[in-house]
């Protein structure tokens, strides 16, 4: 939104990554350059050589771009405390005190609160004009949740891409679509495979058979995968197509009433 993409398709890699196919024609027609530098508008997050992490900007409700997007979840409630890590190291004059409690604590979670609490009361009373209010709790969890970005694929015009509906070699899952409206719904672990859905064909080839015993070969197996767990996947590839389309004819209709065609 922050660069004025419109047409962005989210695809489950297969195995642990979610590409974004941004397909506006302005977007595609950029330079490496260009590429390069909205991935690192896009970074918040890097890791160095040596995997130290640089700081993270002081991030606060109210401001906006990459930030503003910034909602707090209740890390309780969202798993975060499988991921807990010690506070940044700008927060040093806390970090032995905090030490000294986190042995009398019976797990990540009650430790998570116990950081989260400390890093309230210190912002609540500010730790000094110079270094601003503290945010260890924001940036721990950015640094562990923040996706992280491919610079190399993202930049190069002569990557290798994975398109959608390919197979991972390892997993053999499909590469699908995302349905940004039911995000929470989607399990991983439950898209179709190159195995199941081989069996779901045959399935659907056997009862073809059955019903539509006058109808061709190729004519049967091009609409196979309707009765397969592909077919969401696919309407949202086309529903995205479609989008794409219409908002193409929108443009060229907007630019022929500003020069006068008919």
């Amino acid at each position: 939104e922050d660069l004025g993409v419109r047409h962005r398709l989210w695809v489950y890699s297969g195995r642990r990554g979610v590409h974004c196919w941004v397909c506006d024609d302005a977007v595609r027609k950029w330079s490496p350059a260009l590429r390069a530098a909205a991935v690192e508008y896009l970074s918040l997050v890097k890791v160095g050589a040596r995997g130290a992490r640089n700081p993270l900007p002081t991030p606060g409700p109210s401001e906006g771009g990459l930030m503003g997007a910034w909602a707090p979840p209740d890390p309780a409630e969202h798993g975060f405390m499988g991921v807990w890590a010690p506070p940044d190291p700008a927060e040093a004059q806390h970090r032995e005190p905090l030490q000294a409690e986190f042995p009398k604590k019976k797990d990540s979670a009650q430790r998570w609160e116990l950081l989260r609490g400390r890093a309230e009361r210190t912002r609540a009373s500010g730790r000094g004009a110079a270094l601003g209010p503290c945010y260890a709790d924001w940036e721990v969890m950015l640094q562990f949740c923040f996706p992280r970005l491919d610079v190399n694929v993202s930049k190069g015009l002569g990557h290798l891409l994975k398109s959608p509906f390919s197979v991972h070699p390892k997993t053999g899952r499909v590469s699908v679509p995302l349905d940004l409206q039911r995000l929470d719904q989607f399990d991983p672990f439950a898209v179709p495979t190159i195995t199941s859905l081989c069996r779901e064909l045959d399935a659907a080839g056997s009862d073809g058979e059955q019903e539509d015993g006058g109808e061709t070969e190729p004519k049967r197996r091009a609409r196979d995968y309707k009765r397969t767990s592909l077919a969401p996947y696919v309407r949202l590839f086309e529903q995205f197509v479609e989008g794409m389309e219409s908002a193409r004819r929108g443009e060229r209709i907007r630019r022929s009433d500003l020069h006068g065609d008919f």
